[in-house]
């Protein structure tokens, strides 16, 4: 197999890799690019002002962000889905006067298929759905990144947090939120040919759709495990305990993996062109509770979600994953 991509390519596949890597270098651009403007004298008391906007005035991350209809339709975005390419199979209809919370699994390392399906509509997920507005969320600490955050606003990305979650689910009709449920301790474990998801302990998002009477909609990615090549580390190892320091201090941890290159096959940051298949299964309607939920109901609901999302895998594991190692697991 050729290590280095030709030089003559179809601009279709140009086209499909350039679409990838405007998401994949984004946030190093945004810090290449902040760092460059603090070089620039005239300009820091508008950083200033920028800075103090972030920190204490702007509170879109947790209202919602800042959606932006024509960056979700950039044409960019359905060369991004060709790139692997990713499908969107549809199980069922979803209720525009309902509010619902998509859960997304698995984390893989990056949450590719999470980010063309709810974070645009390369996958057209709007005509599949109309009325229904997704907000992906993830974690505060990104609402942070100077030019980062705006992108990711506008591409209609909130905060993770109870207070966001609340507020996107009660502010109106088709208003809903998708969680990846697994997060960064589910992405130590995305190895190809596997599906281990980190989903018995996580009960939030469970009293989250109890709490506001928002339906549940389990949604399963086939093949976004496949995309890197994962290093995994014994869990006796140093690596390991440096990863989960990191996830207890910042949220948030660093698989070591490898990708390839723009113009090479074995080495870099960009995924592999792996096909991935999206499954959004059918809702799971769920009565609001008055006051907090009881044990039995979040471990009740939680069970249905679980039978949902393991129904969906029996249902299309001979058809995407055909290559599999191994059968899906409930890990912890």
């Amino acid at each position: 197999m050729a290590i280095f991509a030709p030089l003559i390519l179809p601009v279709e596949r140009r086209l499909q890799t350039g679409a990838v890597l405007v998401w994949i270098a984004a946030l190093g651009m945004s810090f290449t690019a902040f760092f460059y403007i603090c070089t620039i004298r005239y300009l820091w008391p508008f950083i200033i002002i920028y800075l103090l906007w972030i920190l204490m005035v702007d509170r879109a991350p947790e209202h919602g962000g800042r959606r932006s209809l024509m960056w979700r339709n950039w044409i960019g975005w359905t060369y991004f889905a060709r790139y692997f390419p990713m499908t969107l199979i549809k199980e069922g209809d979803l209720d525009p006067s309902k509010n619902y919370i998509f859960g997304y699994h698995p984390h893989g390392i990056i949450s590719l298929g999470a980010v063309c399906t709810f974070g645009t509509e390369g996958l057209g997920f709007s005509k599949k759905y109309p009325g229904v507005n997704p907000h992906l969320l993830t974690l505060q600490s990104n609402f942070q990144i100077p030019f980062y955050r705006d992108y990711i606003m506008a591409m209609g990305m909130a905060s993770v947090s109870k207070q966001s979650c609340e507020r996107i689910l009660n502010s109106g009709p088709g208003s809903s939120i998708t969680i990846v449920v697994g997060g960064a301790q589910e992405s130590l474990g995305a190895k190809p040919g596997t599906l281990d998801l980190t989903l018995k302990k996580r009960l939030g998002f469970i009293k989250l759709a109890l709490v506001n009477g928002a339906s549940l909609v389990p949604t399963l990615a086939f093949g976004e495990n496949d995309l890197y090549e994962l290093y995994s580390t014994d869990h006796t190892s140093k690596m390991y305990h440096v990863q989960q320091c990191m996830k207890n201090v910042l949220g948030w941890t660093m698989p070591m993996f490898n990708g390839r290159g723009v113009f090479n096959y074995e080495f870099g940051l960009m995924p592999r062109r792996k096909p991935v298949a999206i499954v959004i299964g059918e809702p799971i309607h769920v009565e609001k509770v008055e006051g907090s939920p009881s044990i039995e109901q979040l471990e009740d609901l939680q069970k249905k979600y679980i039978d949902a999302l393991l129904g969906i895998w029996e249902k299309y594991k001979d058809v995407y994953a055909v290559g599999r190692t191994q059968d899906l697991q409930i890990i912890e």
